[in-house]
């Protein structure tokens, strides 16, 4: 069980544009920095960062596969393992990976608890698929 003292979270965003009044990176807070987080691992190849090249995980291999339920079952599961392992800012994890196979893409949507923080059960989606 996480440890459920309240908390908050920051992370700069990715675009390092200053804050006009201040000349600070401006920053996004909890949920919205770990749904920025959880997207950015998602879609973090590994080896692709040189300084952690175990950060990351293959479902873009697994994306040139078939567009089924089983393939969508493969990549939840990886999903679910690859958050558990480098976001320790949540819990309770659920991924869903529904195929779209007239796309051949994949609706990911994730739904996780923030450490620290009262709200239920945070949720986003996004598409996932193959590029060539």
């Amino acid at each position: 069980m996480a440890d459920r003292t309240s908390r908050s979270y920051k992370d700069i965003t990715l675009d390092f544009l200053p804050n006009p009044v201040t000349g600070d990176l401006s920053v996004i807070k909890n949920e919205r920095a770990i749904i920025r987080s959880v997207r950015n691992l998602v879609q973090t190849k590994l080896k692709e960062r040189f300084y952690n090249p175990d950060l990351g995980s293959d479902i873009y291999e697994t994306l040139f596969g078939f567009c089924d339920v089983a393939t969508g079952s493969v990549l939840a599961r990886d999903i679910k393992s690859l958050l558990a392992m480098w976001e320790p800012r949540i819990d309770n994890i659920i991924v869903k990976a529904d195929p779209r196979p007239d796309q051949n893409e994949f609706e990911v949507t994730i739904s996780f608890e923030v450490v620290g923080q009262p709200q239920a059960l945070s949720s986003f989606s996004f598409i996932l698929e193959a590029t060539r």
